[in-house]
């Protein structure tokens, strides 16, 4: 190469080096001090908290290009999406995190939710605020940051709760008047129940007898207000207005017409799950049926088996949304055999055994119903009320989406059957494990007076820094 052309191309590199340079000095110029309250925004995400069924904080802020640092603390799957703008992350398994990138948000209020079906329904939504960014910003990303850690109790010293702490005593002021606002608003609706004027599920529904002997229920499904707890009302999806349904029980080999009246705003089915029923009654559509389209009606015909069975009923067409906002019953055929005259571990079952009370306990904890027993979450669930010495047969239904531990506190429980078939050998448990679709049977001999608490054992269904919740209840022995 000659020696111009070498000079020439010597020339044209230091020129591009010296321009590249003045490109890198104004862009740092632009950015102005990497220390500063831009880059500490960008450089921390702000943190939100999945869980069952919150997300804490419920409403987050973020500074204009920010992003959330989303973990899911919760034991199921769970995401988060914000609404009507596409952005979301992946489903998260139980403790995986992942980085939700708003930076194309621009400043404004955002509806931000868990979009697993029935999740949000459940309480998992909230708001995100996008705000111009700036020291103020990044100031509500730390108080967000702080209100993650919540009620932190390993920060608090018991030693200065009367001293040198007085956060902590407040903290702790305000957890137990929580907790017992709540129980007693708990026993104030026992009262209301007991003089009835509570409205609750699993009425039992006297069956129209025909000519020929056929027991026939009438049934409509439709959309309707549901309390849930105090001030929580849900447009429940409904059998005859209730959540559960009504109770339908029939005897060994009745003729049984269940007629079906579908007033929603969807076509349904109802499927007769642990019941024996000819397969065109099976309650599949369009698998055995065609679809109950809305404003129509369909009659489900059967003779019922010759021997005892509990199941359930509910929708099968759009089951994950329909059932746990209220498309839930019990179906019953028969009494459920109960060992007699026999001794199990602590407990002599008599000959002749008389059941006080039968009492269905239904759990459900997703779609508008939520954490709940028999439609209700505390405190408004109903109690059990008995007098010593009785025996209690109760009978859980699991219609919910996750498995529940159900913990009966001191009274001595016999489980008797499964799924409505009566165990060979029945068992003693104070904690029995009821999944999705399952049914358990539960003598329980009331020995103990007082007021013994009766929850699921996974302690955040039952629990939170406001106090008992979900589903709770109670034994009262007097």
């Amino acid at each position: 190469m000659s020696a111009p052309n070498q000079t020439l191309l010597t020339r044209f590199a230091l020129a591009a080096s010296v321009f590249a340079l003045m490109i890198a000095a104004v862009a740092v110029s632009g950015r102005g001090d990497a220390s500063g309250p831009s880059a500490t925004a960008a450089a921390a995400p702000v943190a939100i908290s999945l869980s069952e069924f919150a997300l804490t904080p419920s409403a987050v802020t973020v500074p204009k290009g920010g992003s959330l640092a989303v973990t899911n603390n919760g034991s199921m799957v769970h995401n988060l999406s914000v609404d009507g703008t596409g952005l979301k992350v992946a489903d998260l398994a139980a403790g995986a995190s992942s980085t939700l990138d708003v930076s194309k948000l621009k400043p404004g209020t955002y509806a931000i939710s868990c979009q697993i079906a029935g999740h949000e329904d459940s309480g998992m939504k909230g708001t995100l605020v996008v705000s111009d960014g700036g020291t103020a910003s990044a100031t509500e990303a730390a108080a967000q940051t702080e209100e993650m850690a919540g009620m932190d109790h390993s920060n608090m010293d018991v030693s200065t709760m009367e001293g040198s702490d007085p956060e902590a005593k407040a903290m702790n002021e305000r957890m137990e008047k929580a907790m017992t606002g709540g129980v007693q608003e708990f026993l104030d609706y026992a009262k209301r129940y007991g003089a009835g004027t509570i409205e609750a599920g699993n009425e039992k529904l006297a069956p129209t007898v025909l000519a020929d002997g056929t027991k026939r229920f009438d049934l409509t499904a439709a959309i309707t207000d549901w309390e849930v707890s105090p001030g929580k009302v849900v447009k429940a999806w409904t059998y005859n207005g209730r959540v559960p349904g009504p109770w339908l029980r029939v005897e060994p080999g009745d003729k049984v017409e269940v007629h079906v009246t579908n007033d929603l705003p969807i076509s349904t089915d109802v499927h007769w799950h642990g019941v024996s029923v000819p397969n065109a009654m099976d309650g599949v559509a369009p698998i055995t049926q065609d679809y109950i389209e809305p404003y129509k009606s369909f009659t489900y015909a059967f003779t019922a088996p010759d021997h005892d069975e509990l199941g359930m009923y509910h929708a099968h067409m759009h089951g994950q949304v329909a059932i746990v906002n209220g498309l839930f019953a019990i179906f019953q055929v028969g009494d459920v055999p109960l060992p007699e005259g026999k001794h199990f571990t602590t407990m002599d079952v008599p000959k002749g055994v008389k059941v006080a009370q039968e009492i269905p306990m239904v759990l459900n904890d997703a779609g508008v119903i939520g954490l709940s027993l028999n439609g209700k979450a505390f405190p408004e669930t109903a109690p059990i009320v008995v007098q010593k010495g009785d025996w209690v047969l109760i009978h859980f239904l699991n219609e919910g989406l996750q498995v529940h531990p159900m913990h009966l506190h001191r009274q001595p429980q016999l489980v008797v059957a499964k799924d409505g078939f009566p165990l060979d050998s029945p068992y003693q448990a104070d904690t029995i494990l009821i999944a999705p679709g399952e049914r358990y049977s539960v003598l329980v001999h009331a020995t103990e007076v007082g007021t013994w608490a009766f929850h699921c054992h996974i302690v955040s269904h039952a629990e939170s820094d406001e106090g008992l919740t979900g589903m709770v209840t109670a034994m009262i022995v007097q």
